[in-house]
């Protein structure tokens, strides 16, 4: 990249525990197709060029991540202790660590969920080229493919509109400055960081991602990642 155009850097947070998993250890360090499930999102990030900075943000009790980068090196990451009890505490300790790297407030910041592993360089890339010269940036979503019902009392009350519904994905890119200061004081409603920005009155960019790029969170999401995992290994390059 040109040093007169603003940079991009990625932070992944991976302090959560992944209690909803049903794995005894955090979700993204279990074994997924025969390697830590976050050594696939890693692989992803690191098959796109012009990445700068690219930090994993642990807790500071954590053992896993230094241990897997040694058995699978992973140069362009470095390891950051600063994770916090919320995803947003952990992004703030990585943007707080870019920002006392010397990283220029309107460098570009991409965060992505460590459990989104079936993410590839081809949407990374999408993203990057969507809001590189957007004045906010944005982050990949999905419109809503399925009727959407409102319940009240395990039974539904209405049927939504779907028509202007998106599923909101990673990653979510906005600039250094900007998406620090919308990550100070997050009120409880801050789910992720377009909604942090969202709360500072800005309209983040929606770019379509894919269906793949879901969110391993159940233990019934284990089958269907590994089936596509197995699948990329046996079509190299279809997803890439």
């Amino acid at each position: 990249m040109s040093p007169k155009h603003p940079r991009f850097h990625v932070v992944i947070p991976c302090a959560g525990t992944g209690s909803r998993a049903g794995v005894d250890i955090p979700k993204q360090y279990a074994i997924l197709a025969g390697i830590p499930m976050v050594m696939h999102t890693l692989q992803a990030f690191s098959g796109v060029a012009g990445l700068g900075h690219a930090l994993l943000v642990v807790s500071a009790q954590d053992t896993y991540m230094s241990e897997l980068l040694i058995q699978y090196p992973q140069p362009a990451f470095q390891c950051v202790p600063r994770g916090g009890a919320t995803r947003a505490q952990s992004v703030l300790g990585g943007l707080r660590s870019l920002q006392e790297q010397g990283v220029d407030p309107t460098d570009w910041v991409l965060v992505h969920d460590a459990a989104r592993c079936l993410i590839t360089p081809r949407l990374i890339q999408a993203l990057l080229a969507a809001c590189a010269n957007d004045s906010v940036g944005g982050l990949l979503a999905l419109p809503l493919p399925d009727t959407l019902k409102a319940s009240v009392d395990g039974r539904v009350s209405a049927t939504l509109n779907r028509s202007d519904k998106w599923l909101a994905q990673t990653p979510q890119m906005f600039r250094l400055g900007s998406l620090a200061q919308a990550l100070e004081k997050p009120s409880e409603d801050i789910t992720d960081e377009a909604s942090a920005m969202e709360a500072k009155g800005f309209a983040p960019l929606l770019i379509e991602g894919a269906s793949f790029n879901f969110k391993v969170t159940y233990p019934q999401d284990w089958a269907l990642a590994e089936a596509v995992l197995n699948d990329r290994k046996q079509r190299p390059g279809v997803l890439a």
